[in-house]
């Protein structure tokens, strides 16, 4: 047999560094991720501001976020189940969806710095490429970089609906077109690539499911009433679609911080381990035992077996 090297020797195994664990996990890219967090020196530690981006099976959720030695703190967070305040009563991680949580978190967080009234962002929603410091003005805008976490920055994708959002919300998020839906890169080398406004507007007043729906009423209604109950259910159709979103803009800009859940006043009480509340209602809580306890416990368990075995 011929000889064969040896390339994992016990010096390669002791010098081997295991990876962080939301790594091995799937969940960071900490290549990015230090690309986005490293501040110059000369700026003093000053706080720089990420708009984190996540997408879910139900919802979609956007933070303005900077980051610390002791990690991440989010300065304002809005996610589209919250659009239920706004008159969004469903389809909380589509395109729409997206762009009207963008615009949530970005009027949140100009009302808390007390930026609202300087930077009102576009009102007038055409799809139209827009940059807020391109604006003439004293104080320049609060800038945040886009954070996608590790998916695919594809065109099209949900995530510039977030992006457009918050853009047109007031905040300063550098940006191009090019992965805005409508844009159509050029055909040759030097040529003039080609932005469509119109089919990004469509998109984010939800024109793409207002065609869904239309075309699943006429071949299948059977099927429209079930995918579209909740819609049905708030007296929603397909000629209704622009106006709900157009709506609820106008809202998230009047006040963007929604309705607060009411506190329930129940109290509960602690019989032993449950927990009796005071609608009524009861709940399993173990309570914590010494180890003398938990001993004596074992020792009762075991003498019962024993007992039970001299029976038999």
């Amino acid at each position: 047999m011929a000889f064969v090297k040896v390339l994992k020797n016990p010096a390669y195994f002791r010098r081997f560094q295991v990876a962080r664990r939301r790594r091995r996990e799937g969940k960071t890219d900490y290549h990015a991720r230090r690309k986005m967090v490293r501040q110059d020196k000369n700026k003093f530690n000053n706080r720089k501001y990420r708009l984190v981006v996540r997408f879910t099976n139900k919802r979609c959720i956007c933070q303005c976020v900077y980051a610390t030695l002791r990690g991440d703190v989010v300065v304002a967070a809005a996610s589209s189940h919250e659009l239920e305040h706004f008159g969004i009563v469903a389809g909380y991680k589509n395109y729409a969806a997206a762009y009207a949580t963008g615009l949530l978190v970005a009027r949140r967080v100009l009302k808390k710095f007390g930026l609202d009234e300087k930077f009102k962002g576009k009102e007038e929603i055409d799809g139209e490429e827009y940059h807020v410091e391109d604006e003439d003005g004293e104080q320049r805008p609060f800038k945040c970089i886009l954070d996608v976490g590790i998916r695919r920055t594809c065109v099209g994708h949900r995530m510039w609906g977030a992006l457009k959002g918050a853009v047109d919300g007031g905040l300063h998020v550098p940006h191009k077109a090019k992965n805005f839906p409508g844009f159509k890169a050029a055909d040759e080398k030097g040529g003039e690539s080609e932005y469509d406004a119109e089919a990004h507007k469509e998109k984010i007043f939800g024109g793409h499911v207002k065609e869904y729906m239309e075309m699943l009423q006429e071949e299948d209604p059977t099927k429209y009433e079930a995918h579209f109950s909740k819609y049905i259910a708030a007296g929603i159709d397909a000629e209704k679609m622009e106006d709900m979103y157009t709506e609820a803009h106008e809202k998230i800009r009047e006040d963007p911080t929604g309705e607060m859940a009411e506190k329930k006043d129940i109290t509960y009480e602690k019989d032993g381990d449950t927990m009796k509340a005071s609608d009524g209602t009861e709940h399993a809580r173990s309570q914590k035992i010494t180890l003398e306890k938990r001993r004596e416990k074992v020792a009762a368990k075991i003498a019962a077996a024993q007992a039970k075995m001299m029976e038999d």
